[in-house]
Parts: C-alpha cells; sequence; structure tokens
C-alpha cells in the first residue's frame, strides 16, 4: 500500500469541521462504519458493475468505508485507488487496509480538482464526497482518467421536496456550514454537473428525500461529438419516471 502525500498545507484545514472529531474517536477501530450505511455502500458499488481485474476510482473515500466492497468487486487482479484531501482523514483508510492486508489498494492524498492519475479506469464512486460530484472543475479533472463507458456512482445529501422531508431542510443547510468553505451549498439537484457530463443519469432518494444515489456511465462519444445528455430516471418503490 502507498500514499502520496500533499505538501505545504496545514492538515487542519484539510479535514471538514464536522469531521475533526469523528476521525480520532474511530481511529481505534479501522473498520467501523455506520450500520445504516453499509447497505447503501454495497448498492453504490453493485452499480458500478465492476468485473475481477478491473481499475476502480474512490474519490473522496473518506476513512475506507466501501474499500471492503470495491476490493470484493474487482478481486486481487484489480485496483483500487482512493482519493482523499485530508491526511487526516487518510490515516483512518491507511489504517483500514493494513488491518485488512490489502495489497492493492492505494490511497493519493490531493485535491479532486488537481489530483493527478495514472492510467484508465472502469468507474469511480463518490460517496458521501459533496465536493466532488457537485465540482464541476473535480468532474473535468477527473474524467480524462475513465475508460469509455465507465461507470459513476454518487451518494450525498440534497434538500428535500417531500413533505415529510423538508423539515429537515434547515438542518441540513447548517451542517453543510460544517463542511469545506469550496463546497457547493446543498441543493435539491446536487447531481446537476455530473449530469452535464453523462450520457444518462438514474437516481433514487433516501431517507425522506433527503439523501440520494445517482448513477450512470459515460462514453468517448459524449466528449467527441457533443452527443450530449439523453436524460434523468428517477427510481422509487413504484417504479422508474424519465424526468427529462
Amino acid at each position: 500500500m502507498q500514499v502520496k502525500a500533499l505538501d505545504n498545507v496545514d492538515n487542519h484545514k484539510l479535514t471538514p469541521p464536522y469531521f475533526r472529531c469523528l476521525v480520532h474517536l474511530i481511529r481505534p477501530f479501522p473498520n467501523f462504519d455506520f450500520f445504516f450505511i453499509r447497505p447503501l455502500r454495497q448498492k453504490a458499488v453493485r452499480l458500478l458493475q465492476l468485473k475481477p481485474g478491473e481499475r476502480v476510482l474512490d474519490v473522496g473515500c473518506g476513512p475506507g468505508g466501501s474499500l471492503p466492497y470495491l476490493v470484493d468487486a474487482v478481486g486481487p487482479s484489480g485496483e483500487v485507488v482512493g482519493v482523499e484531501i485530508s491526511p487526516e482523514v487518510a490515516i483512518n483508510a491507511r489504517r483500514r487496509i493494513e488491518k485488512n492486508r490489502w495489497r492493492n489498494v492505494l490511497v493519493i492524498e490531493a485535491d479532486a480538482r488537481t489530483v493527478k492519475l495514472q492510467g484508465k479506469f472502469a468507474g469511480a464512486l463518490m460517496f458521501a464526497a459533496a465536493d466532488v460530484y457537485a465540482s464541476p472543475q473535480a468532474l473535468a479533472n477527473l474524467f480524462p482518467s475513465l475508460k469509455d463507458d465507465a461507470r459513476i456512482v454518487a451518494f450525498g445529501a440534497k434538500l428535500s421536496d417531500r413533505r415529510s422531508g423538508k423539515v429537515l431542510n434547515p438542518l441540513l443547510r447548517s451542517l453543510w456550514k460544517l463542511s469545506f468553505s469550496s463546497t457547493p451549498a446543498v441543493n435539491y439537484e446536487p447531481w446537476a454537473p455530473l449530469k452535464d457530463s453523462m450520457d444518462e443519469l438514474h437516481f433514487q432518494e433516501y431517507f425522506l428525500g433527503c439523501m440520494f444515489l445517482a448513477w450512470g456511465s459515460r462514453s468517448a462519444r459524449h466528449e467527441e461529438d457533443g452527443s450530449g445528455f439523453s436524460g434523468i430516471t428517477r427510481s422509487n418503490a413504484f417504479g422508474k419516471h424519465r424526468l427529462l
């Protein structure tokens, strides 16, 4: 396992305020993850449709909660590359990797907007990484490293338009202030930057409409001929509905 570090940057400033205490609390427990998040991580990885031997990006990998499922998906002949801006958080991911003795996982400490990646990847996961999936600059930097027809999956928070979930919107806005100052403000369609760079996008809402899982693929044709976006599909218990 290798780690590439950021130079000459205050580590404290690279860790979101809401995570500064939590990262130390969970450090003695390398495999810790919130139980209610695990099924969503598993579904997110399934949606990547990875095959043994492929390479996958985990951008904004945090303490590595998605790594076990990604490692299982690509197998020992594949590779998982995590990108994490905070050295403090990357320590936790590194401990998880060492605890599980994974030899095919690399953690790069870097900003998704400027990270330099080598080779091509079959998929990219952006789990609870709003500073990545909602950042056009980050996406523009990452997508050239994806293979043709690579799968992209994002999970995160959104403002709810449901009657039962609207009461939580002020809380979400308040919590967002504890993130990076550069993180785009939470809104009703945080997947919008992804939509502009993909062939088709599907999404499903969770937790009263305050969380979402979005997935789709991006082909080289999208960039070469400007054929563009073909639509959004919203999935729920009652089926799928095309929105655009």
